[in-house]
C-alpha cells in the first residue's frame, strides 16, 4: 500500500479513513471528502472489497488517496499507517467490527454520525441504497440489520 504523491502538498496532521459503508451514508460523499481535504493529510476509502471502493470513488468524483490492494481492511488500515506520516489516523467506521479493527490498529475510532457532526457533513437516508453493490451486498446488509 501506498499514500499517493499528490497528497504530500497538504499540510495536515490527520490521516482520515473511511470505511465504504461509511462513507455510502455521506448525503454528499465528494462535498465530505473535499471539506476533509482542508484539515487533512491523506484522505480515503477502503473495503474488503476494493472493486466496490474504486467504482464509489469513480461514481462520486472522489480522489482515493490510497492505492488499495487485494487485502483486508485490517492489512489496509496497517499498512496505511506505516506509509502516511502524520501524528493523528482517524477510522471512520459503522460498527462494532470497525472500532475493534481501529484499536487493534491503534486507530483513532469515530463513527459517521460523529464524524459528520464535527465535521457539519449530512447524512443520507439510511433507508435509500446509494448503490446496489449485488447480492452480496444484500445478503449482507439483511444479516447486518437482523443481528442489531
Amino acid at each position: 500500500m501506498t499514500a499517493r504523491q499528490s497528497s504530500e502538498d497538504r499540510k495536515g496532521e490527520l490521516t482520515l479513513l473511511f470505511t465504504l459503508s461509511a462513507a455510502r451514508t455521506l448525503a454528499d460523499p465528494a462535498g465530505a471528502f473535499e471539506d476533509a481535504r482542508r484539515w487533512s493529510r491523506y484522505v480515503g476509502v477502503i473495503a474488503n472489497d476494493t472493486d466496490a471502493v474504486d467504482e464509489f470513488v469513480r461514481r462520486h468524483g472522489i480522489e482515493n488517496d490510497f492505492e488499495l490492494r487485494e487485502w483486508d481492511k485490517w492489512g489496509t488500515t496497517e499498512a496505511i499507517r506505516e506509509a502516511t506520516g502524520t501524528p493523528r489516523h482517524v477510522f471512520v467506521g459503522t460498527s462494532r467490527e470497525d472500532r475493534r479493527l481501529a484499536d487493534a490498529t491503534e486507530w483513532e475510532f469515530r463513527t459517521v454520525a460523529d464524524a459528520a457532526e464535527k465535521a457539519g457533513w449530512e447524512l443520507g437516508d439510511p433507508g435509500r441504497r446509494h448503490e446496489s453493490g449485488g447480492i452480496i451486498d444484500r445478503i449482507r446488509g439483511v444479516l447486518k440489520a437482523w443481528a442489531r
